[in-house]
Parts: structure tokens; sequence; C-alpha cells
């Protein structure tokens, strides 16, 4: 158990907080009935964390070239800057704030129990001081209630007893915000916002206890919060045709500007309108305010610095979209329908080429974003778009991409294949001709009854359900859970072992895709023994080039 926190626990950290905001995307989007009930808090919250890790990923990939590992400093500023650049809502712009506060607090480390505990309070100060009018039953209650009740440990408390703490006190005062805040008590929900920071803090205080690559915690609802009732539509959102209560535009932008200008930025917006929140510092600031007059919302922008990715959302216009069910695009759409696929290695980029798919190349070492997920099905200028993902750990990053393009008029079914062979099957019965609602069940079903595994080369020493491995060890994953353990230097009967497994639950058919770093000699082996102990079983062999595993099996 760790003592300080470290750049590689909060890399840790980024991870399991998108991770956990990916899972309870939908339910906080749902719990979104203030400032606005736009319903779009979890997504928000999604898109900033991802942004964030972004950045942290980039700071150790810089280090790698270099030879040695970044340093707190360096990854907390990441974080936070990250954070900055992809804060999106109300909620997301006041969480970029809190991860500012915290890198501040922190600074060169080390980050011990005692640093978290001024961390986690300068954090909730710097989140009230970004909110031109706070509100409580927000998040900031949620966050100041974290930082008090660290205050109160006894000095001896450990830094994962803290941060559980953070956590625990967090999830209290998330069961509060009914009854301190009107609209969330008429609604029967508690805060979205304050819902999503429980889960940043719950990744966090698995990230300092070790729990990685997904902890308890992080994907942990309190056992406090009430049951969430969760209004219809209708009486969430306004009617068609119906102004919503409050000012008719949300206007963000980022912007380059001095420390001194800010706070004439600040009264000028928020004579304008309201939920206003300024966040940032040293000369670039994100700006998030509800207005009626967007123009001069922006122009106050240009008159403090430079204001650049502007984004003007009319509340009316988009819950008029999303009551209607027809959102609009800004471009003409071709009318047929496109498969997109995210997968590893040229061969397998090539062979869904082949198949008819959009291909998404996906880097072995870093998992595609939603922005990269989402612009690969713009290429794909179709009206109906299914999405093959490949890996299980695409699902967020997918969902929060799916959605922005429905907003986009475009029609989009995730299949979440988990591994290339089923999306392969899936691809093997696509049919354009037929209805898309048909074509996705088709798709799905075919996915759904491939059975598949792969190899991997264990980087470490670990626990796995078929026991202890070391560094180099070969594992066989049959459903993605470790079933067979061999030495590096056994991969040819480590793979057999995983083939004789999976067909003796049956099978007609079995794919065998190769990737890069497989032994000399591999898919020959395999369909020799394939062909002494199931000869009825056919077989077929694909290069797939891809990096991460040397072997991918499907069985049909």
């Amino acid at each position: 158990m760790p003592h300080t926190l470290d750049a590689a626990a909060v890399r840790d950290w980024c991870r399991l907080s998108l991770a956990a905001l990916g899972q309870a995307r939908e339910e906080i989007d749902a719990l979104n009935v203030y400032p606005v009930p736009d319903g779009d808090t979890g997504t928000n919250l999604f898109l900033t964390v991802e942004s964030a890790a972004q950045q942290v990923e980039a700071q150790f990939s810089v280090g790698a070239a270099h030879g040695d590992d970044p340093s707190l400093e360096s990854v907390l500023r990441a974080m936070a800057h990250g954070a900055l650049l992809g804060a999106r809502g109300n909620s997301g712009v006041i969480l970029s704030q809190l991860l500012r506060g915290i890198a501040a607090s922190v600074g060169a480390g080390p980050c011990d129990a005692p640093a978290l505990r001024r961390a986690l309070r300068r954090a909730a100060d710097a989140g009230y001081e970004a909110v031109a009018v706070p509100v409580e039953g927000t998040v900031l209650t949620v966050a100041a209630a974290a930082a008090d009740a660290v205050e109160g440990l006894p000095q001896a408390a450990g830094l994962s007893v803290v941060a559980e703490a953070a956590f625990e006190a967090a999830g209290a005062a998330l069961a509060l915000t009914p009854q301190q805040l009107d609209v969330l008590g008429r609604a029967g929900v508690v805060d979205a916002g304050g819902r999503g920071l429980v889960a940043v803090l719950g990744a966090l205080a698995d990230a300092v206890s070790g729990q990685s690559p997904m902890g308890p915690l992080a994907l942990a609802t309190p056992v406090t919060t009430p049951r969430v009732v969760v209004l219809p539509a209708a009486a969430q959102r306004p009617h068609v045709g119906e102004e919503p209560e409050g000012p008719a535009y949300e206007v963000i932008y980022l912007l380059d500007a001095e420390d001194e200008a800010v706070p004439q930025l600040r009264a000028r917006l928020g004579g304008l309108g309201d939920s206003l929140v300024v966040s940032g510092g040293d000369g670039l600031w994100n700006v998030h305010v509800h207005v009626d007059d967007a123009g001069a919302a922006v122009e106050a922008g240009i008159e403090a610095g430079r204001p650049y990715r502007i984004r003007i959302t009319h509340f009316a216009g988009a819950a008029a979209d999303q009551s209607a069910g027809h959102p609009t695009h800004t471009g003409e759409l071709s009318p047929t329908r496109a498969v997109v696929s995210i997968v590893q290695g040229e061969g397998l980029a090539g062979l869904c080429q082949e198949c008819g798919a959009t291909v998404l190349s996906a880097d072995p070492d870093r998992a595609p974003s939603s922005a990269e997920i989402a612009a690969v099905i713009r290429v794909a200028h179709a009206r109906e778009v299914v999405l093959l993902l490949n890996d299980a750990e695409l699902r967020a990053a997918a969902g929060v991409a799916a959605d922005q393009l429905r907003d986009e008029g475009v029609r989009v079914a995730v299949i979440p294949t988990r591994s290339p062979v089923q999306g392969l099957a899936a691809l093997a019965v696509h049919e354009p001709a037929r209805r898309f609602d048909e074509d996705v069940v088709a798709m799905t079903t075919a996915a759904g009854a491939t059975r598949y595994a792969e190899l991997a080369v264990a980087e470490g020493e670990s626990w796995t359900m078929a026991g202890v491995c070391q560094a180099g060890d070969v594992l066989g994953l049959i459903d993605g859970d470790v079933a067979v353990i061999g030495p590096a230097a056994e991969m040819v009967t480590t793979a057999s072992t995983v083939l004789d497994r999976m067909l003796a639950a049956g099978g007609e058919m079995v794919t065998l895709i190769v990737g890069e770093d497989a032994a000399p000699g591999l898919a020959d082996a395999l369909v020799a023994h394939l062909r002494r102990t199931n000869p009825v079983v056919d077989a077929v062999v694909y290069e797939g080039g891809q990096g991460a595993a040397p072997l991918v099996v499907g069985v049909e």
C-alpha cells in the first residue's frame, strides 16, 4: 500500500475515474435536473476526465521516450491542464477547478496523508472561488464535505484512510443534496455533478490503496444515496415550442487572458446571466455561463483576451430536438449504411476493409478517445452506422461518441464486441439491404455466438484465476479470464491447451488471428494439432499484425 500518491498512482486515478464515469454516465445524465435539465452532466464529466487522462498519458509517453518516469508535479499539472482544456458543462468546469486546486496544493510533493488533506481543502476552496454564485446541494457541497471529513481524522491516519474517508463523506453529503436544493427534492434525485465527484473520489481511494485497474469504490454507488426517481423526459425538459426557465443559451469558451482581466470579466458576465463558472489561472481560463445574449458573452471574452473553442448551445432548441426525436446535422449524409470497426494491426484493418468496414486503427498502448471514435463515424458519412468495438474497454468512450453523432442526425448502433473475432463474425452476416434493426440483431447474434480467447504476455507477477503468473509467462485468456498459464518458451503448448478447452464445449469453425509477437510457426502448429484432435472442425488463419495479443482465437 503506497504511503504517498506518486505519478503512477495519479495515472491509475485518471484511468479508474474514466472507467467509473463511463459506467455511471447514463445514470448521471438521468440525474441532471440542475441548473438546466439537459441530461448531459455524466457525458460532460466523462469528456472532462477523458481529456485529463490523455494529457497524463502524454506525460508518460514523453518520459518513456527519454528513458525515465514523469514527476508527480508534471503529472498533476497535466491532469489539471487536460481537464481545463476539455471541461464541458457546468460540472466539468467545476471539476477542472477542483483538480487544479489539488495540483497547486501538492506541487512537487510528496503527496502523503497530510498533503492530501490540504489538497482536498484547497480543491474545495478553489471550486467555490470559481463559481460566481455558489449554491449548496451541488458538487461544491460534496467537495466541501470531503475536505471537512479528512480534516477531522486523527493525525496518524494514513493516505488510504484519508482517501476512503473523503469518498465516504462525499457519498453521505450527496445523499443530503435533495434536502438542500428544492429542484432536486421535487425531482427525487441527488445532484448529478456531486454523483460524478463521488465516483472520482472513489477512484482516488482505489488508486492509493492499489486497487487497480478497477477497484470496488470507483464503481460503487454510495449506500447512503437515496433511491433515484427519474422523472419522465416530458417532466424534466421543456415541451416543444416552450421556452425553458432561465437564460436561453449556454456559452463556453477557453480564454487566453491576463489574470488581472478576469475580475472585470466575471463582473461583466455576472450581469449578463447566471451559472457563471470561470476556472483556470496563469493566463488560461475556461469560461462557462448561461445567458440570453450569447454574442455579448463572447464579446466580454474578447475584451478580456482571446476566446477560442467557443461552444454555444440553445437550450430550447436542444430540448426540442430531443423531444421530437429528429436531431439535425450540418452536412449532407449518404443514404447508405456503414459499419465502423475498431481494430489493432494492419492485417486486421485490411481484412475489415475488405469486408466493407470503415476502420479505426487503434494503438495497442492507448485506447482511442471518444472524439477519435466520433471522427471516424463522421468519415463513414452515412445515415445509419453500426459500430463494432472489438474491445470491452471501449464501451464508455463509444457510448459518448454515439450520443454525439445521434445529436447530429446519425443513427448509431453500438455492438459491444469484445474481440476482433466477434467483430469478424458480425461483419460476415452484415446485409445492408435488410432493415437497420434487423441487421443489427443479426450481427449481434453472430457476435454473441462466437466464443473468443487470446494469448497475452504477463508484464509482472500477479494473481490470476489460474494461479500466480510471473513476468514473461504466456497467459491464455478465455472470454476475458485467465484460464491457462505457461512458460514463455511454450507458447504453442499454451495455445493448444486454450484451443482444446474452447472446443470441449463444441464448435464447427476455428478462427486464428496471428499477432506480430507470435512464436514462429504458431499457426501451423495449431492447425496441425486441430487436425489430429478435431478433424471435423474447420480452421481459417489470418495475419492480423496486432501488437497487444500474439494470438486471438474464435470458435463458432
